[in-house]
């Protein structure tokens, strides 16, 4: 390939531009023309797009959020949306993309590739929800932001002896959730994958509170939600003050941690090292410590195993 583009797309994840600046550089190092595309499908649709060179990406591996912006694209799920993305294509020389973006960013991407555009799909989402990797760009400082925001929490809990109920977020995954609550030390996890009894964690936060422990955290997965009426109903069951917060967007902004930088870059190489074959309609994930890339079509029909061993582990150790 002589031109390729590269967009984001979906919810902005911390280590996008760190592929985006191993996107562009490493195909400039194989004498490749480079478009930026903005706001994901959008600009691909409507020609939002600029020439890239080396310097469009200085300064960027650090920042969070994505130098391309990102948008929702829903005429992009019409085949007239589809077609006037692959005219732009056409019209301006680019003969293959990389996406960058959740499981919707995959299956435009597989759509644009059975229309002649191939494209390779790069997992960038803090929820970990893509079947076909063991971790997604943006996970891992998404996980550290909340470590830090709970952190801080815990200290004002202490002082009040008081319950701590924070919402995280993961869509309807409670991998962030999971982990985070093996972290920070909390009393419970409430996450999609696991049923839960908030009488038996009540039940739990009255026992270890007679053997001298103070404060409590409970962390719950937003796609549970409803994180106001389990500290209310805490409250009004066991007597301990409990007060929700919901962490929101600040887990999907800040400086993406070095294992999201090493990832994102490793992945947007391997991106172009595909698309410079002519090689399209795959999604690169990791498995253990290899890249790998399979089929879009396959690696959206993947099931994510849950992490038993982690969610029993909270239970375990929070005594």
């Amino acid at each position: 390939m002589k031109k390729i583009g590269v967009l984001t797309s979906g919810g902005d994840a911390p280590g996008m531009n760190a592929a985006i600046r191993a996107v562009c550089r490493s195909a400039i190092s194989r004498g490749m023309d480079v478009v930026g595309i903005r706001r994901g499908y959008n600009g691909l649709i409507n020609g939002d797009v600029f020439d890239m060179n080396l310097r469009s990406v200085s300064s960027i591996v650090q920042r969070g959020g994505t130098l391309l912006f990102t948008a929702r694209c829903p005429e992009f799920k019409t085949e007239e949306g589809l077609q006037k993305a692959v005219k732009t294509c056409k019209e301006l020389g680019i003969e293959g993309l990389a996406v960058i973006g959740g499981d919707g960013s995959y299956r435009g991407a597989g759509d644009l590739s059975v229309r002649g555009i191939p494209c390779i799909g790069l997992p960038g989402t803090i929820d970990n929800d893509i079947a076909s990797t063991d971790f997604t760009i943006g996970y891992d400082t998404a996980m550290n932001t909340v470590m830090e925001l709970v952190d801080k929490l815990r200290d004002t809990s202490h002082s009040h002896d008081r319950c701590s109920v924070v919402e995280v977020m993961g869509r309807n995954a409670g991998y962030i959730a999971v982990n985070t609550a093996v972290a920070c030390g909390a009393t419970a996890v409430i996450c999609p994958e696991k049923p839960y009894d908030i009488d038996v964690i009540i039940e739990k936060m009255l026992r270890t509170r007679k053997v001298g422990k103070q404060n409590f955290i409970i962390i719950v997965a937003e796609g549970i939600g409803g994180s106001e009426q389990i500290a209310k109903y805490i409250q009004e069951k066991s007597g301990i003050e409990a007060r929700a917060t919901i962490l929101g967007h600040v887990q999907r902004g800040g400086s993406p941690t070095v294992r999201d930088r090493v990832l994102a870059s490793q992945m947007g190489n391997y991106a172009v090292e595909l698309l410079e074959k002519g090689i399209g309609n795959r999604a690169i994930g990791v498995r253990g410590t290899q890249l790998v890339d399979y089929d879009i079509q396959e690696a959206l029909k993947m099931k994510k195993p849950f992490d038993d061993a982690i969610y029993n582990l909270t239970d375990i150790i929070s005594i």
